[in-house]
């Protein structure tokens, strides 16, 4: 989880780091001070997001998360790349990925609704199912980009982007791939899909 927020909205991160985490005293106090600041830092992200209980509870999951680290002392582990010099990650690690993936996304639930009831009601919906219900799929026509577009990360993953493509392919052949892409995603997008920041 430290690794996912050394690498995620780098500039947000970075700001809080620097403008909150260590004038409060960062982890250089008691152990207690450190996970006060920790608390501090995410809860405060949230409601940077919006002044509605769905970004305190998103900011209070991931203080949670990053807790057990931090009270181990391990959150500056894993810096580097996964299965550097490797092609296939070790089961050790594909299962702290997937472990991350999925609590990030629990988290982006109570992010993305209205109210906490509605985030409840949709985890609930998650871990329930009735006879005759249908099955949640993803979008077929969605699922080779995904593919593609998790594969080109994994193999692209030491690279300061994913779809860093080396200058020894051509720039024509570069620039050819990055339009069939956004047409990819012009085509599979939907009419009504808002930019999710024009809400904050």
């Amino acid at each position: 989880m430290a690794e996912f927020w050394r690498r995620w909205h780098i500039s947000l991160s970075t700001w809080f780091r620097d403008y909150l985490y260590v004038p409060l005293g960062g982890s250089r106090g008691t152990l207690a001070m450190s996970v006060r600041n920790t608390f501090i830092i995410f809860i405060v992200s949230g409601f940077w997001h919006g002044a509605n209980w769905t970004f305190i509870l998103w900011g209070a999951l991931n203080a949670i998360y990053f807790l057990p680290l931090l009270l181990t002392g391990s959150n500056r582990r894993h810096i580097g790349t996964v299965a550097q010099d490797r092609w296939l990650p070790l089961p050790v690690e594909l299962l702290r990925m997937g472990g991350t993936f999925l609590l990030t996304c629990l988290a982006w639930i109570y992010f993305r609704s209205a109210t906490v009831g509605d985030a409840f009601l949709y985890i609930h919906r998650i871990f329930s199912f009735t006879k005759g219900d249908p099955l949640p799929l993803i979008e077929p026509a969605a699922l080779p980009l995904i593919m593609i577009l998790v594969g080109v990360e994994w193999v692209q993953r030491e690279k300061q982007h994913g779809l860093e493509l080396s200058d020894r392919i051509p720039r024509v052949v570069r620039w050819a791939i990055y339009t069939v892409l956004l047409f990819g995603i012009i085509q599979l997008g939907t009419e009504d899909s808002a930019f999710i920041y024009f809400q904050f």
